[in-house]
């Protein structure tokens, strides 16, 4: 496969996996900014979560202040912001069009509707209304990108670079949407429960996690079910059995060290106990970990798909 054509389906996928997790990041501070908590704690949650996005300055830039509203409109259709949910669909429907031959036709409109239905809602305002609903329109059509694609396309290597960039930004943004959790507030027990239980919700996790454990919700047993647990589809470690596994497919002569390294990074999740990470620091590890990501996929752009600007 040409360099060029993988390096579009691998950013189609990318953008299309951002936009969700963009998505359920916000849904998770706007379902916790109605539960009591004082203003210093309600602005550390939105600060945390552009802190961790790395878009404090950029938001900064365009507010004076930081408010709830401002905070939701600059990440899902400000210009200024590359990574807003506009942006990210916007990328992906650009990326298709760029290897319409490489995709089925159904995949092809698929991106291209979501697209042209997000100009409808975004004139509607449905983010300010009802931002609940947006974002889960948002989440839906993510859905729908991804089964489409399975379920029509040939698994050949088209396939195979597209889950590559959805596995490595979704391993990306769950670690950003637990560090969040870590950072933003929400130290009292008695409320504890409706915070991680928004925060599972945000990743479908809700009633995975009352399957799996029967018991009260803990900020141990959520990190632990997020990170560890290869049978929970947006963990760390299902999207690291996930990379190297698509990696293993279309391995070739300069990619020996881009393949040791996400095996290491695989191998240290899988083997791992929940409570050597929390006893070293949960947010020191996925800090870590983010780093170790971005240089995956920065080796991933440099052994198979259009080099990087130097």
């Amino acid at each position: 496969m040409l360099s060029r054509t993988a390096d579009h389906l691998y950013w189609m996928a990318r953008y299309t996996e951002r936009a969700e997790n963009t998505a359920r990041m916000l849904d998770v501070n706007v379902q916790t900014a109605l539960l009591p908590q004082s203003d210093a704690d309600a602005q550390q949650a939105w600060r945390a979560m552009l802190g961790i996005s790395e878009l404090q300055q950029a938001y900064d830039s365009r507010h004076a202040a930081l408010a709830p509203r401002d905070v939701i409109d600059f990440m899902v259709r400000d210009p200024s912001n590359p990574s807003s949910i506009a942006a990210c669909l916007n990328g992906a429907r650009e990326n298709a069009r760029a290897v319409r031959g490489a995709l089925t036709t159904e995949v092809w409109e698929v991106q291209n509707q979501t697209w042209l239905d997000l100009q409808s809602k975004l004139r509607e305002r449905l983010h300010e209304r009802d931002p609940v609903r947006f974002f889960e329109w948002v989440k839906y059509r993510s859905h729908l990108s991804r089964g489409v694609t399975i379920g029509t396309m040939l698994q050949d290597e088209a396939v195979h670079f597209i889950r590559l960039g959805t596995f490595l930004e979704r391993a990306d943004n769950t670690a950003r949407i637990l560090d969040v959790k870590f950072l933003g507030g929400g130290d009292e027990r008695g409320r504890d429960f409706y915070y991680w239980a928004a925060l599972l919700r945000s990743v479908s996790g809700f009633e995975t996690y009352r399957k799996m454990y029967r018991d009260v919700i803990t900020p141990e047993r959520v990190a632990e079910m997020l990170m560890l647990r290869a049978d929970m589809p947006r963990s760390l470690l299902a999207c690291m059995e996930a990379l190297v596994n698509n990696l293993r497919e279309v391995r070739n002569a300069a990619s020996g060290e881009t393949e040791r390294l996400a095996g290491q990074l695989h191998a240290e999740l899988r083997f791992a106990r929940i409570e050597d990470f929390l006893q070293d620091g949960l947010h020191d590890y996925l800090t870590r970990f983010l780093r170790r990501i971005y240089e995956l996929g920065n080796r991933v752009s440099r052994d198979f798909l259009v080099p990087l600007a130097a």
